[in-house]
């Protein structure tokens, strides 16, 4: 004898539960998005640097941060390892790139998977028919019983 507070769907998951797992996924997939992100400013900052080293005498004095450590070298051995940590980034990104992909895939799997809804999310339904939005206030999960 369930409640109507725990009664579960046909997956034996309450609806709270549902809504928990959508909240976690969408969690990861926000955070691998944030790193890519991260790491693509990262990426366009080291190429910024390669670029302008490139332009300079080898034996010229440069600083490089190691640690949290100012380090004190030359140009010729520091672009060496800003080229090699640039491809290491690329690399880094285009994996996350895909887990970001197989995470939104997972998370678009489990939402028709459970039949949610998220109010909000489609525009074309929050028009009129004069072409003027609704007001939106956020977006609001819903479980449809199935």
């Amino acid at each position: 004898m369930a409640t109507e507070g725990t009664k579960g769907n046909a997956k034996g998951m309450t609806n709270e539960q549902i809504i928990n797992n959508f909240q976690a996924l969408r969690k990861e997939q926000l955070r691998i998005g944030n790193k890519v992100s991260e790491l693509e400013l990262e990426l366009h900052e080291h190429k910024i640097v390669i670029d302008t080293l490139k332009e300079v005498d080898g034996d010229r004095k440069c600083f490089r941060m190691v640690g949290g450590l100012l380090c004190e070298r030359t140009v010729k051995e520091v672009l060496p390892i800003l080229i090699s940590n640039q491809e290491q980034l690329a690399t880094y990104i285009k994996d996350l790139t895909a887990a970001l992909n197989k995470k939104s895939q997972e998370l678009n799997d489990f939402t028709e998977k459970h039949n949610l809804k998220i109010r909000g999310q489609d525009d074309a339904s929050s028009q009129n028919d004069d072409g003027d939005k609704k007001p939106r206030t956020g977006n609001v999960l819903v479980v449809n019983p199935m």
